[in-house]
């Protein structure tokens, strides 16, 4: 009796705990055309678009794991909301920063009234329902979460004929600045984040943040960046790195590639231009921060619209994908006429999610596009090309356009950077 009770133990003490190696990770692209609170019924739109985030939202609640789904993690790429907030935060005004931007036809009090009566409660009421899942999660803040939005004028007036080349080349350029509004939805002590053992850290009061999540048998490091994030955030992110090493890690940030797969910004959002001590271009960021880290496997964003993916080695000769997904401008939920007129973008309701599988010899991510609005992936949708190739990758086929939004990528490294499932 004695041998057979610690025969059993033996046994138990040598099994070892079954791995779950598939996964999902939900990334939620640009949602600001949803939350506007002109787009909505109360002010002449033709539907509430408000309700497909809410809908997209509560689908990644519904799936994530704690509710019997294979979402394991989720991270928006920024724009969560659509209106700045109208005044001039301390810092820049110190620094002699130009007008702000607002729209006049709405004028100022209609905007702040949208902003803290509708935008902000309803992004609050959608990441809600994530909290109350205990899903881990990031937020990465976009161009409109910013508190204001400064014109910047690159026109110098420089007598030398040469400078006016050059000049007629450019445009004006925007900036943004100020962290209070979204540290304020989004912050470390905001209800998301305050006392949840997988947000480890913040920087600049909220608007970059690391987390850390467990699945498919490997520990995940997570940064969400500022716009541009500059060296200092860097160099913090760098502290967290070298604390958490050899964990395979993933970084999301509002904008880093462009609809072509260039890390180039967008003509008028260009934050190292306007103000190159605070911020860094994708490039700097790739080559000071990125390809040193052998760590860093991935790198999500949004902004521009569309969708891309490059693959790019580090100094350490493994492989860097960077993913693009923003459906901001796709506003065919709203009914409009098919006669050329121009369509409102809203998003649709489409998201990404990527799908892990690590129990393979060579663990691979499908990244399927789906629409909670019309409940389907990109490659199930009769009308997907007809409807969103031409405003988004004209240059591609309906076939290239299908399969830029539902592909598979294969981890060939990944093992061997980061050991088997365990």
């Amino acid at each position: 009796m004695l041998f057979f009770i610690a025969t059993v133990l033996l046994v138990s003490c040598d099994k070892q705990p079954d791995i779950d190696h598939q996964f999902t990770i939900a990334v939620i692209p640009d949602t600001q055309n949803m939350v506007d609170f002109m787009h909505q019924k109360q002010e002449g739109f033709p539907i509430d678009a408000a309700e497909l985030f809410i809908e997209q939202m509560q689908f990644v609640a519904d799936n994530t794991k704690s509710n019997g789904g294979e979402i394991e993690f989720v991270t928006s790429v920024g724009d969560v909301w659509q209106h700045l907030g109208i005044y001039l935060d301390d810092e820049h005004a110190a620094r002699g920063f130009p007008a702000i931007l607002f729209n006049p036809r709405l004028g100022i009090e209609k905007i702040n009234k949208g902003i803290n009566e509708f935008e902000l409660p309803m992004a609050r009421r959608g990441y809600n329902l994530l909290a109350y899942t205990g899903v881990p999660f990031g937020v990465a803040p976009g161009n409109h979460d910013y508190d204001t939005g400064y014109q910047y004028n690159p026109f110098t007036n420089d007598p030398d004929p040469r400078a006016r080349i050059r000049e007629a080349n450019m445009v004006p350029n925007r900036h943004v600045g100020g962290y209070n509004t979204f540290n304020d939805v989004f912050g470390p002590d905001s209800r998301y984040f305050k006392g949840k053992d997988w947000y480890i850290d913040s920087f600049n009061g909220g608007v970059n943040s690391a987390q850390i999540f467990e699945a498919g048998g490997y520990k995940f490091l997570h940064f969400s960046f500022e716009m541009q994030a500059g060296d200092d955030v860097l160099s913090w992110a760098q502290n967290i790195i070298d604390a958490h090493p050899g964990i395979p890690t993933m970084m999301s940030t509002h904008d880093f590639l462009n609809p072509r797969g260039e890390r180039m910004p967008s003509p008028v959002y260009d934050l190292a231009l306007v103000d190159p001590l605070d911020h860094n271009s994708a490039e700097d960021i790739w080559n000071e921060w990125i390809k040193k880290n052998d760590q860093i496997f991935m790198i999500l964003s949004g902004h521009q619209i569309g969708q891309a993916m490059r693959t790019d080695i580090n100094d350490y000769g493994n492989n860097v994908f960077q993913i693009l997904s923003d459906y901001q401008g796709r506003g065919m939920a709203a009914n409009p006429p098919l006669d050329g007129s121009r369509i409102t973008g809203l998003g649709d309701g489409w998201l990404r999610l990527m799908e892990f599988d690590t129990g393979l010899d060579v663990p691979i991510i499908k990244v399927r596009t789906y629409s909670t609005h019309y409940q389907r992936y990109a490659n199930e949708f009769g009308d997907y090309a007809a409807w969103y190739r031409n405003l988004e990758q004209p240059n591609m086929s309906d076939k290239e356009f299908i399969e830029a939004d539902h592909f598979e990528i294969e981890l060939n490294d990944f093992k061997k950077r980061f050991g088997e499932p365990n």
